[in-house]
Formats: structure tokens, C-alpha cells, sequence
């Protein structure tokens, strides 16, 4: 059987140095990529399209989407004057991440949005975010751990089986709840690090976290699996049959030991 076909948005800039070239490109972290080939899936890197109509087209062809952290979604986005604390924004890269995730709630294919991508799923059902946290974001280029507790009888709690110590490296968090989503876990100082749906047979989950700079990969797993799991649909994604459940009583999701 062919493994779950799952899409990872990746993002543009100007100017990226390898060999001899410096040159405009895609990008995205090997991490993103890599969790999900651990996790027994096919990654399919999706550059933005200048046409955020394209992402119909894009995710009718997956099993599965994963929406990468990146750079602060547009205060406009949400109907918010900015904040001095919020960094650069991509419109562009807003508005094809946006096309994606509402394809892929159309549709119910399983999604998994990282850090940036559980913000900009808040923003996509109606939500708001807080510009600017403490204690989230370590110095530039590191990751801060820290615990995250997951909400008893939610998906994320399912995922996780108990409370985690994660990676993470973020300023901005979600403020008002966007529709149909309900909060799946928090830190320790309260700030929400994971949002799901409220209802529905579709797997649909953020978390503020990076569990493609830790160790454990149980979030991305359980995306596989919910892919795997999905129907046939038209198109050119296969069958999938369950896999196993990932489940379990105490986790790491970093360089971290929970005890």
C-alpha cells in the first residue's frame, strides 16, 4: 500500500546561499520533511502559488497537509491595528497558507498546523491573536523548552497521554478562539499551545510547539494515521488503512526528559 501522501507548506525568500549560488528560493527546515518520512508518510514540499485558487487543486490531491511555523501572520489578517513587537509579515505566503488550510477543511483532509500554522488555523476560522508573549522564545536561532499539559479528553491529549516538554520558539499565541475550535493544551503560565476541532470526524489539530526540532514525533504520527485512516477520495489518493495507535502515559517532544 502506498504510504499517506501529505503535503508541508514551505515558504519563499529572496536570497538563500549553497555552492557557489545565492539565489531566490522555497525553503523549508529538513525537520518538517524528515518527521514526516519517520512517521511513514510521503512528504510533498508545496512552494506558494501565486494563485491561492491553486490550493483546491493542491490538496484535492493529498492524504494529508502540514502548515509550517515561520514568520508573524498579518495583524490585517485578524482585523488588528499592529504592534510594534510584531515581526516581518508575508502577505503572499498568508494568503496561500490560508487557501490551503480552508481547502482542507472542505474536504477533511487531515491537517496539522505548526506554531505559525496553529495561528493562521485560529485566524482562518475567526480567531485573533495576542502580538507579542514572555517567556515563549529563547535567543535568536534556539529553541526554549517548555511543559505543555494537554486538556483531559481532547484529541491532543489522546495524541500525547500526558504532559510534555516541547521545543518552542514563538512571541505570538492565540487570543480569541476561532469557531468550531476548542483549546487542546496549555503551558504552565496558561498561554494556549494547542487548538483542535471542536466536533467532527476530521483530524484537525494545532500546536505552538516545533516537533520537528524535538525528539518525538507523536502529533506528526497521529497526522499519518488520521491520513491513512481517511477514505478513498476522487482523485489520485490511494485507500488507507488504520495504523497503530501512538498513544501514551508520558512523552518528550525535545531534548528534554519529562519526569
Amino acid at each position: 500500500m502506498a504510504p499517506a501522501l501529505i503535503g508541508v507548506s514551505t515558504y519563499l525568500v529572496d536570497s538563500a546561499r549553497w555552492s557557489f549560488w545565492d539565489l531566490p528560493a522555497a525553503v523549508l527546515p529538513a525537520g518538517y520533511h524528515r518527521m514526516v518520512q519517520r512517521a511513514g508518510g510521503l512528504a510533498l514540499l508545496l512552494p506558494p502559488d501565486p494563485a491561492p485558487s491553486a490550493a483546491r487543486q493542491v490538496v484535492a490531491g493529498l492524504d494529508g497537509l502540514l502548515i509550517a511555523g515561520g514568520a508573524d501572520v498579518d495583524p490585517a489578517r485578524y482585523g488588528a491595528a499592529r504592534d510594534p513587537r510584531t515581526g516581518e509579515t508575508s502577505p503572499e505566503r498568508d494568503a496561500w497558507e490560508l487557501a490551503l488550510i480552508r481547502a482542507a477543511l472542505d474536504r477533511g483532509v487531515p491537517l496539522l498546523g505548526v506554531c505559525r500554522g496553529m495561528q493562521l488555523l485560529n485566524v482562518a476560522l475567526g480567531g485573533t491573536l495576542d502580538q507579542h508573549v514572555d517567556g515563549h522564545q529563547g535567543a535568536p536561532g534556539t529553541f526554549l523548552g517548555h511543559r505543555v499539559s494537554p486538556v483531559p479528553g481532547t484529541l491532543l491529549g489522546s495524541v500525547l497521554g500526558g504532559p510534555v516538554d516541547v521545543p518552542s520558539c514563538h512571541h505570538q499565541a492565540v487570543d480569541r478562539l476561532g469557531a468550531g475550535l476548542l483549546v487542546g493544551g496549555r503551558a504552565d503560565d496558561g498561554v494556549v499551545e494547542a487548538v483542535e476541532a471542536a466536533a467532527g470526524e476530521a483530524f484537525v489539530l494545532g500546536v505552538q510547539w516545533h516537533p520537528e526540532a524535538g525528539r518525538c514525533g507523536r502529533v506528526v504520527r497521529a497526522l499519518v494515521d488520521a491520513a491513512e485512516r481517511r477514505p478513498a477520495q476522487p482523485g489520485p489518493s490511494a485507500s488507507r488503512s488504520a495504523a497503530p495507535n501512538t498513544a501514551g502515559a508520558s512523552v518528550s517532544d525535545g531534548p528534554y526528559q519529562v519526569r
